[in-house]
């Protein structure tokens, strides 16, 4: 067993234009005023970032380190969320997902999914230049429009978009490889790696690629009633990352998983901020625990509710609470008899 890392905070939904969360210096510096120990970089905003700079320049990476250090935070991992999102669209979300793209490939789709590509590419280049292990993304989706099946799905439509899925993404995870950076999918509706079994189609067609990870959130887990705590006991050995989040599903007789379009505040499945949802974590972090997990425990605040510098600030001291600073002993070492084999021998009556 291991002790899990942290906190740390993931700092894309803090991010702004206004100090301290317009610069890298003074966003680490507030968040280590707020208790955290590391942070997540979103590698997409270039007012706490530069991506290209990072995946040619070690001495930018080294800098970026410094200025992390300088206010006694870690890096824990970087974040290309949206720009995984990019490698695979499937054409009904082209207009919303174009704004995530550079404008120079937006209404082509074929150049925006080369553009992600080579964006998820240089992060991973960057997370080996900053000496990190695990890199976070999203999948993207060509299959979603068709997650529920009406009318039915026409007979080879989800194992053709899996194989496309997995053509784009091999080359990313042979380059995750040479990097020794392993690429972390969050497992997240709107994504077609959304729960297990996807996954499971995913690594099949990638040839159980060791570099082909997850990176595990629980509250995406509640909003579609999967038990995410039999979930670390399945995928365990290929969760390399956590996200700290909380949700709650509270399905009445007029919605359910769903949510019937309304906003977040509405719906019976929103998130919270940590200790103000449904999450087990007592279960979550002695679960990860066990099993040996020793990367960081990472909040990401999300909350249809608090705001947000009140959820980072309690986030900290909640993940801190429940951290758990592994045993050296067995707790029943005080009764301890000293035998040796012989004397084990004696006691199952087989002699001296």
């Amino acid at each position: 067993m291991r002790t899990i890392k942290g906190p740390g905070l993931f700092l894309a939904q803090f991010a702004g234009d206004a100090a301290p969360f317009n610069s890298f210096a003074e966003i680490t510096r507030w968040a280590a005023d707020c208790g955290y120990r590391g942070v997540q970089i979103p590698t997409w905003d270039a007012r706490l970032f530069d991506l290209d700079r990072a995946a040619a320049s070690q001495d930018y990476c080294d800098e970026v380190k410094g200025i992390a250090a300088e206010a006694g935070l870690s890096i824990t991992e970087l974040s290309t969320h949206l720009q995984g999102q990019l490698v695979a669209v499937h054409p009904a979300y082209d207009v919303a997902f174009d704004g995530f793209a550079v404008p120079a490939v937006r209404d082509n789709p074929a150049a925006r999914a080369e553009w992600a590509q080579d964006q998820v590419k240089k992060a991973l280049t960057a997370s080996r230049r900053l000496g990190l292990g695990a890199m976070a993304t999203f999948s993207g989706a060509l299959a979603w429009p068709y997650i529920y099946p009406w009318p039915q799905r026409p007979a080879g439509l989800i194992e053709e978009a899996f194989d496309e899925l997995a053509r784009r993404w091999r080359p990313l995870l042979d380059h995750a490889e040479d990097c020794g950076v392993d690429l972390c999918y969050e497992i997240h509706p709107g994504e077609d790696l959304h729960d297990g079994i996807s996954y499971e189609m995913f690594l099949e067609r990638t040839g159980n690629h060791t570099r082909a990870c997850m990176l595990y959130d629980p509250s995406h887990h509640v909003l579609q009633h999967l038990d995410y705590l039999e979930h670390i006991d399945i995928y365990h050995d290929r969760i390399r990352m956590f996200h700290v989040k909380d949700a709650e599903l509270n399905p009445t007789g007029r919605q359910g998983v769903y949510g019937g379009y309304q906003s977040w505040v509405n719906r019976a499945g929103r998130f919270r901020s940590l200790g103000d949802g449904q999450v087990d974590f007592g279960g979550v972090f002695s679960k990860l625990t066990q099993y040996g997990f020793d990367g960081w425990a990472v909040v990401e605040w999300e909350c249809c509710l608090k705001h947000p510098e009140d959820g980072a600030r309690e986030g900290a001291e909640f993940v801190q609470a429940h951290i758990i600073r592994i045993t050296e002993k067995a707790f029943d070492d005080f009764a301890d008899a000293g035998t040796d084999r012989a004397a084990n021998r004696r006691m199952l009556g087989l002699g001296g």
